[in-house]
């Protein structure tokens, strides 16, 4: 599941620190000539591809990033220290665009390429730097020349790492809306959700991750039946499935019929959705009566690591995006495209 992730940030690179204006003071020596060193030049602002960055999250808090200034020119020659530079780190696809124009600047296309996009002023020249035969005491150096500062717009297509797959109702839009700041419509009948919602994860540790709620299947999705094939396609693209599967709705004569239902749809519709990791996820559990058809489920998928959850009253939860986590620092969407 595609989407755009966006960031603005202003760049400036370092200004070139001023020449100095210095002359020999020395025993024994009357008159010194110039001695005035050059200064630093200014650090540049380098964009950094960095592939464990999956979205912009970060930029969006921080909005500067700026490089430091060269350092003065000192007398006896001495060239003033060049200003430090400054990485922007960005995912791997990202485009940056002039905000002002909207002019491409960079495609990032190649993992750790290191793109130079505001280079830093250069160190004004001393005073010794003027010195000639017909002009042996210039009392006069160069100022350092000014850095670069600019805005950009960063833009980057993503790919949902998490797809929320379930019948119609299974909670996926209240879940999303608990780890996330999207704000899907809820309600409670069949296909509330008639687009893909997308929501941005920020688990305890690591990346943020961006999660989709994908419309609910229903029997037959794969032959267009419901909302259909459209959104089959959109999961197929997601690195991992959160299986969400109603508790309340369990039959404990026939457990698994909701979980078996959803996967027959995958799997009739490629080989890809059929392989894809999985995470199965009981929810509802703060309705009553639920104690036995989860059980009924777990002793029925055995092999199957079952999470319980309410997304309602956020029992579970966390210990959910937490595993979630932990799955995408190894698992990678197959089509990055």
């Amino acid at each position: 599941m595609k989407f755009v992730d966006e960031a603005l940030v202003t760049i400036r690179s370092g200004n070139g620190g001023a020449g100095c204006v210095s002359f020999r003071h020395e025993r024994f020596i009357e008159k010194g000539g110039p001695d005035g060193g050059d200064g630093g030049d200014g650090g540049d602002v380098i964009l950094l591809v960095d592939p464990s960055k999956r979205t912009l999250y970060e930029h969006r808090r921080q909005k500067r990033y700026i490089a430091k200034n060269g350092s003065p020119g000192l007398g006896k020659q001495k060239h003033g220290k060049n200003g430090s530079h400054c990485y922007l780190p960005l995912p791997l696809g990202t485009i940056v665009f002039d905000a002002e124009t909207s002019e491409v600047i960079a495609d990032l296309t190649d993992p750790h390429k290191e793109i130079v996009i505001a280079q830093g002023g250069m160190g004004g020249r001393g005073n010794k730097r003027f010195a000639t035969s017909t002009h042996r005491v210039p009392r006069f150096a160069q100022p350092g020349i000014p850095g670069v500062e600019m805005k950009l717009r960063l833009e980057l297509k993503l790919m949902a790492d998490v797809g929320l797959v379930g019948l119609p109702n299974a909670g996926k839009s209240t879940l999303i809306s608990v780890i996330s700041a999207a704000r899907p419509k809820i309600a409670d009948y069949p296909f509330t959700t008639l687009t893909p919602t997308i929501g941005m994860v920020e688990p305890p540790f690591g990346e943020p991750f961006a999660v989709a709620d994908i419309p609910g299947l229903i029997e037959g999705a794969h032959e267009g039946v419901g909302l259909g094939i459209k959104f089959l396609k959109h999961i197929e693209r997601t690195g991992i499935l959160v299986h969400l599967i109603d508790a309340g709705g369990i039959d404990p004569e026939n457990p698994l019929a909701q979980f078996q239902l959803i996967n027959n749809e995958l799997s009739m519709y490629s080989d890809t959705l059929a392989n894809k990791t999985q995470v199965v996820v009981l929810n509802k559990t703060d309705l009553t009566g639920t104690e036995n058809r989860i059980e009924a489920f777990k002793n029925a998928l055995p092999d199957q690591t079952v999470f319980a959850i309410s997304a309602t009253t956020g029992n579970g939860v966390k210990t959910l995006v937490k595993h979630l986590a932990q799955l995408l620092d190894v698992t990678i969407p197959e089509d990055k495209e």
